[in-house]
């Protein structure tokens, strides 16, 4: 299709073509004239035609015939206002127009051109002064281009692109769009109170400009790599990642990108949410979660009180009555009393550690702590919850028993946390037993299993009275207690603690009464234990 520019050229060309050929034979000139014409017919797109210097229609091709709705034959010889609308003649536009040819050699404009029928259509027209070598005014040549469609099909793009950008300015997550070698080519409203940049400020950047070290040395090799190779690691996945800011500062988004390709061209456009407010929402409620379940612990050592109280006194008494009798001895030393002194001082020393050691777990036990998830080795685990835990039970007739899997260890877990677990879960088997008439077996027995899918399961089995039925559903749901004296927080805090750990717990009746709670933790695998 011939631009407006080429069939402004062909009119230039014919005028200096007409007027070359006045000094030719006849016959090469209306050859030139043949050739010309069937050139100015082709361009069936564009209504090209021909005036004298006085405006009269020399030259009318198919084109204009189609888009004017005038025959050649019709044309010819007609004035130029005769293809004006009468406003238009009225204010006397065509022979304005044919003065500013005249004035300015040629110019262009859009404006609504009438056909024969009157009626309208949205028009870019270009009017040329044709002259000869010696400067004298041969005529004018016209060239209309009908373009109604080609402006309302902008208008419409112009249209839905405001649309789409106004509908992009209201969403609250940020999308940019790059080229293949990384380059912003878009960056939404959203975008610009994100990072701080103005769309104008980034344009052409590389996408890394908004990537901290060492993502923003290592991002062109990514892109590299995934249209060398297609592997995704992030294209229709989405990761957590982190961000650059203009004042320099970095936070945490959510980054989802997607692919397309616009004129066989890769483009890449990434979704971005900030999860700043997000994660620090998350971070209180764990605090709050750590601090719900410190609480719980202190509050289960107050219970223990006088149990513990109790077990204190025995070391200490026992320091103090050895002690009593070395000074006793030492008033009038005997040399024969020298051996007995010495493992009097050994015994003394022995349940000093007794009683530190007992301190040592409680404070341990107690202490506030940040939330740490290790590896542990699960029998010292629960060696040293069973010693908190069982204080006491001796006294009220229970029987402890121990079935540890070896292979059930070691464990990714919070140890002090899953140890509050597995004290809660013996003292209330203890508790639970101790109502029981006298003669009716006590017994608490704790085991180990290797589950599938990388865990342990635990289970504190009892001889208990067992849970009442239409309790059973609200167990685990807070301040819901078995207890006349109870909040109801142990058990809810008990499956906050495992879940966190990333397992579950739950109930079972026994087979022949009592309770058995259970629940699971992570396990990890060892080399050995992958063969």
């Amino acid at each position: 299709m011939l631009s407006m520019a080429a069939g402004a050229a062909i009119l230039v060309l014919l005028g200096y073509l007409t007027d070359r050929n006045a000094g030719r034979s006849r016959r090469a000139a209306g050859q030139a004239s043949d050739e010309l014409n069937l050139l100015i017919d082709g361009a069936s797109e564009y209504a090209i035609y021909m005036l004298d210097p006085e405006g009269r229609v020399t030259i009318w091709n198919k084109g204009a015939e189609r888009l004017k709705g005038w025959l050649e034959s019709e044309a010819v010889g007609r004035y130029l206002a005769d293809f004006y609308a009468p406003d238009a003649v009225a204010a006397g536009k065509p022979e304005a127009d044919l003065e500013r040819a005249r004035r300015e050699g040629r110019f262009q404009e859009e404006e609504m051109a009438t056909r024969k029928d009157g009626t309208q259509f949205l028009a870019n027209i270009s009017l040329t002064a044709l002259y000869d070598d010696k400067g004298k005014l041969r005529g004018f040549g016209k060239v209309i281009r009908d373009v109604t469609e080609q402006r309302a099909a902008e208008r419409q793009l112009r249209s839905s692109a405001a649309q789409m950008r106004s509908i992009l300015s209201t969403v609250p997550d940020a999308m940019i769009v790059i080229d293949s070698r990384g380059r912003i080519i878009s960056f939404s409203a959203a975008a610009e109170r994100l990072f701080g940049f103005s769309e104008r400020e980034v344009f052409g950047a590389n996408i890394s400009r908004l990537m901290p070290s060492p993502d923003r040395e290592r991002h062109d090799a990514y892109i590299q790599r995934y249209l060398a190779t297609g592997e995704r690691r992030i294209i229709g996945i989405g990761r957590t990642v982190t961000g650059l800011k203009r004042d320099g500062s970095t936070f945490p988004m959510q980054l989802a990108v997607g692919e397309a390709a616009v004129e066989g061209e890769p483009v890449f456009t990434g979704f971005i949410s900030d999860l700043s407010e997000q994660m620090l929402a998350e971070q209180r409620i764990e605090d709050l979660r750590s601090n719900l379940i410190h609480v719980a612990r202190v509050s289960a050592m107050g219970t223990m009180a006088s149990t513990l109280a109790h077990e204190l006194n025995q070391p200490i008494t026992a320091v103090m009555n050895y002690v009593e009798t070395i000074r006793d001895m030492l008033e009038s030393p005997d040399p024969g009393d020298f051996p007995i002194i010495r493992d009097a001082l050994s015994e003394t020393a022995s349940e000093a550690m007794r009683a530190g050691q007992i301190v040592r777990r409680l404070r341990e036990f107690v202490a506030k702590g940040e939330v740490e998830k290790t590896v542990e080795d699960l029998p010292a685990l629960i060696d040293e919850a069973a010693k908190l835990a069982l204080i006491g039970a001796r006294e009220k007739g229970v029987h402890v028993e121990f079935a540890v899997d070896p292979e059930a260890t070691p464990v990714l877990v919070d140890r002090v946390q899953i140890q509050q677990v597995l004290i809660n879960l013996m003292r209330n088997a203890v508790e639970a037993m101790s109502a029981l008439p006298a003669g009716v077996p006590r017994e608490l027995r704790l085991s180990t299993h290797v589950e599938e899918a990388g865990l342990v399961r635990i289970a504190v089995r009892d001889t208990g009275p067992g849970v009442a039925a239409e309790i059973v559903s609200d167990l685990f749901r807070a301040f819901n207690s078995t207890k006349t004296d109870g909040m109801g927080l142990g058990l809810s805090i008990c499956r906050t603690i495992v879940e966190a750990n990333g397992g579950r717990i739950w109930y079972e009746p026994g087979a022949s009464g009592g309770s058995i709670f259970q629940f699971t933790i992570v396990r990890i695998e060892t080399e050995d234990q992958d063969g």
